[in-house]
């Protein structure tokens, strides 16, 4: 049996509309924890994004 890993980044517009992303990855179950921390610290436009082995998700704009 395989077992597909799977990698995913946030990106997100702080509360100054500066938008940013994470500087690491996350299995999906722990990138869904940080998108709920990031809406309840003020963060909006929080999405997550699938990413690949090594890839970082990059800042909207």
């Amino acid at each position: 049996m395989t077992i597909t890993m799977k990698n995913y980044g946030l990106r997100w517009t702080d509360s100054d509309g500066i938008p940013r992303s994470a500087a690491v990855s996350y299995d999906e179950a722990s990138a869904n924890g940080r998108k709920k921390r990031r809406e309840a610290d003020g963060a909006t436009d929080v999405e997550i994004v699938e990413t690949e082995p090594g890839e970082l998700a990059q800042p909207k704009g």
